[in-house]
């Protein structure tokens, strides 16, 4: 007897259905899964066989079974497939009514006992089955809610092999779980509140404009002067997801199988902070089977790297395009898969190996051809990359100690979101344009331009900091962003000297 049985696998963020063929007929008892299978899938069948067994279910041991996973030629990874596989197993040996899974999608991991277990990727697979009108879906409990993120599908939580086959024979029902995509009413507050900084008002100017406008960012100063502190108190200002930006980050990390299992939908904006040590592939993504790499991973949220110079050049010079293009495309043999990677990077280093160069209360022990090298290890084109470069000095005792109230994350979280409204306002024409740092030049030209007395500081600033049109067009996007955050429609003269200010390259200095 021949079953047929649909599951899913996970291409790059996206998924495609698989057809489970299972034919059971007469000779030597033996079970073959053809179809490209990899090591994990092969030893489906042992798992298969034993929660078979372990289910009180019978388990045919004198027919030849032959399973095929179809389309033969794409490669077929992962545990998933051994509910599918199990399932068609007991319909072709009618054990369960051949129509029962008809326009349905089934994946899931079994335990020797028959327990379903975790699997990756559920996300993109729901929302296969609603491009595809297969209207229910049946995936571990535990990953059930987040395939519930995804209307006019039915998701069913199957705790183990022995429930579904009971409710497939209509004994007892599993009750599928309603469509639940919706943001938490209230955000958490901030790990690191911008209150609790002292002193380092330009600094903290400067990361307000950076999270206005999703700028990147470059922060150089000697050690201990607050650079790591202010980046990770960056997401307490960050304007919330929508719930757009929400599944999409959620697929990223759904895929990646990095989604904690109490929290179906991310709704805070990634902060991802690598160590300098990261390979290629673990910064943009790679590997045989291309999985998201660190600059997906912090898609529509924020990607520090701090001791910059520390990481190696190469791994440096690769985010060039996906800064601009805000994606990466991993080319191999079996095709080529496309990451989102729109994030906002905050850069922070020392201005030398010691870290003291410049400071006026310790000496720098570095030569100067130290430094050099130091400093070059940072090519050109990825600074003019970065929109906004600060220095941030050493902090006095007098601002350490002093007991002034800064303003807290919640009031610049207020601020920054009535800029961004202005930007949604704005940009609305084209959906795929969320903030300043997303204009292209023709939005420039739209909305960036300048007054006579702001076009003469341009002019001026063009020649004499030598910047390029890439330079050109960072500016005034900055100064876009600084206009927005005072709530005024026109880009005027001292909107731009602030943007220029924040140009001026402490490296080059």
């Amino acid at each position: 007897m021949l079953a047929k049985i649909t599951s899913a696998a996970v291409l790059g963020l996206d998924s495609v259905p698989i057809e489970v063929e299972v034919d059971a007929g007469r000779g030597m008892a033996s079970l073959t899964i053809v179809g490209l299978p990899d090591a994990a899938v092969r030893e489906s069948s042992e798992r298969m066989r034993a929660a078979i067994r372990n289910s009180g279910l019978n388990f045919p041991g004198n027919q030849r079974i032959t399973i095929n996973l179809a389309p033969a030629d794409l490669r077929k990874e992962g545990p998933a497939y051994d509910l599918p596989i199990a399932v068609g197993v007991l319909t072709a040996t009618g054990q369960l009514p051949p129509a029962a899974l008809e326009h349905a999608i089934v994946m899931g991991e079994l335990s020797l006992d028959g327990a379903l277990r975790h699997v990756r990727g559920v996300l993109p697979v729901a929302d296969m089955a609603r491009r595809q009108q297969l209207t229910e879906l049946y995936v571990p409990a535990v990953d059930a809610p987040e395939a519930a993120l995804i209307p006019d599908v039915q998701v069913y939580p199957v705790t183990s092999l022995q429930a579904l086959v009971a409710h497939l024979q209509g004994f007892e029902r599993i009750t599928p779980l309603p469509f639940v995509a919706r943001m938490a009413p209230q955000p958490p507050p901030p790990v690191v509140d911008f209150a609790e900084i002292q002193g380092q008002e330009h600094a903290k100017r400067a990361l307000e404009v950076a999270a206005a406008g999703g700028h990147n960012l470059m922060m150089i100063g000697p050690p201990g002067a607050g650079k790591t502190l202010m980046a990770r108190a960056l997401p307490g200002i960050l304007p919330p997801l929508s719930l757009e930006e929400a599944l999409e980050v959620t697929r990223i990390y759904s895929v990646s199988d990095m989604l904690p299992a109490d929290t179906p939908l991310i709704q805070q904006r990634p902060f991802r902070s690598p160590h300098h040590t990261i390979s290629n592939a673990g910064l943009v993504g790679g590997g045989n089977w291309p999985r998201p790499g660190e600059i997906s991973l912090s898609h529509r949220g924020v990607l520090f790297l701090d001791e910059l110079p520390e990481f190696n050049s190469r791994v440096l010079e690769v985010m060039r395009q996906p800064m601009e293009d805000k994606l990466v495309t991993i080319s191999r043999a079996q095709g080529s898969f496309t990451f989102p990677a729109n994030f906002t990077l905050i850069c922070a280093m020392n201005p030398c190996p010691c870290g003291y160069f410049g400071d006026n209360e310790r000496a720098c022990t570095c030569s100067m051809g130290i430094i050099q090298r130091y400093r070059k290890r940072i090519s050109g084109p990825l600074l003019d990359r970065i929109d906004i470069h600060i220095e941030v000095p050493r902090v006095s005792y007098e601002k350490l100690s002093s007991a002034r109230r800064n303003e807290t994350s919640a009031t610049l979280a207020a601020r920054i979101a009535g800029a961004r409204e202005r930007q949604h306002a704005r940009l609305a024409a084209n959906p795929a344009l969320v903030c300043n740092a997303d204009m292209g030049p023709a939005e420039i030209r739209q909305f960036c331009a300048l007054r006579e007395d702001s076009q003469a500081l341009m002019r001026a600033a063009m020649r004499q900091m030598h910047l390029s049109a890439r330079a050109y067009h960072r500016i005034l996007k900055v100064s876009r962003t600084i206009a927005d955050l005072e709530g005024v429609a026109d880009i005027q003269a001292h909107h731009l000297a602030e943007a220029l200010q924040y140009r001026t390259r402490v490296l080059e200095a």
